[in-house]
């Protein structure tokens, strides 16, 4: 698949006479979320508990927000632990029929402002993006291809890819391969060289690390900086691309079921990929209702790029054109 308040609830949600933290919505909005969700939630009240589609959200939000394990969030709404199951599969499939509404590239309108953020940032020009990828640990092992799964801290984790503004709005996400997946054979099979094809005319960039090669539209640092203009751009690179950094951060700590300190997710890949494209939906619609979070952490996940990826000559001299105008 590629692309904080509190409040009294029913079913005993929460551990504060009956309240409980959400990271991505405001009180006020939870209802609007319901609101749009309910058609896709409406038959779970035939379902012979009669769980209403209020009480299904909020669950949801407190399991990704917490990062507690299934049974905790099970006692928490006063569900079964089944229940709970199919809760979340209907919450999640609900919520991804949203997707695109939330999760946007940014259109030909919108590039004058994205670039002047980036801008902003470093005076490094014309960045559209900054992308990078992270860990997202799960515990339940896949019948197939274990192996690719298993990481370097030998736990088991999806190779989440990113694209973020410099408002920390998601732009793109991709979480559909395992670990042992490379972030410049994600980038290749994603829909992003389709996208940034069509707005090459428009002169756009995105910001990568040493994970991603060089390309026409992907500037990343030089290697062995060999002048004072190539060490300043990297000095400045570096400095403009910590915003995926940062976002990656954020999300993290709005959803602590993504983070190894909420516990790994006791899930297949499958439903892994459909918890994390659901928490970056949650991260946006929090930017977009101005919800705030005051705390903000690393994502300290060890992710580290495999093996530089090998550029072309071509490609390094757009790079060196961009050092020469911009950095002598």
């Amino acid at each position: 698949m590629e692309t904080s308040t509190r409040l009294q609830t029913p079913g005993g949600l929460g551990n504060n006479g009956g309240q409980a933290h959400y990271t991505h919505l405001q009180t006020a909005t939870i209802p609007e979320l319901c609101a749009q969700l309910e058609p896709d939630l409406i038959s779970a009240i035939r379902h012979p508990t009669g769980i209403p589609p209020l009480v299904q959200v909020l669950s949801v939000l407190h399991f990704l927000a917490t990062g507690s394990f299934q049974v905790t969030v099970d006692l928490a709404a006063g569900m079964s632990h089944p229940m709970f199951s199919i809760v979340l599969t209907r919450v999640l499939g609900a919520l991804i029929k949203h997707m695109c509404s939330y999760i946007v590239f940014p259109q030909v309108e919108d590039l004058p402002m994205v670039k002047a953020d980036f801008h902003a940032m470093g005076h490094i020009p014309n960045i559209t993006g900054a992308i990078d990828g992270t860990h997202v640990a799960f515990v339940t092992a896949p019948w197939q291809n274990e192996q690719d799964f298993r990481n370097r801290k030998h736990f088991h984790s999806m190779n989440m890819q990113m694209v973020c503004l410099a408002d920390q709005y998601i732009s793109h996400v991709n979480a559909k391969y395992p670990e042992s997946v490379h972030d410049a054979f994600i980038l290749r099979n994603s829909s992003i060289p389709n996208v940034m094809a069509q707005l090459l005319r428009h002169l756009v960039w995105l910001i990568g690390d040493s994970g991603y090669p060089n390309l026409s539209w992907v500037l990343t640092p030089v290697r062995n900086p060999r002048t004072r203009a190539e060490e300043r751009y990297n000095e400045i690179h570096g400095r403009t691309r910590r915003i995926i950094e940062c976002t990656f951060g954020l999300l993290k700590a709005r959803s602590r079921c993504l983070h190894l300190t909420g516990g790994s997710l006791c899930y297949s890949p499958k439903k892994v990929c459909q918890i994390i494209v659901a928490c970056c939906m949650l991260h946006t619609r929090a930017l977009r209702r101005h919800v705030p979070f005051l705390q903000e952490e690393e994502a300290g996940d060890g992710h580290v790029a495999a093996v530089d990826p090998v550029d072309s000559e071509e490609d390094e001299d757009n790079r060196s054109a961009v050092i020469r105008q911009y950095f002598q």
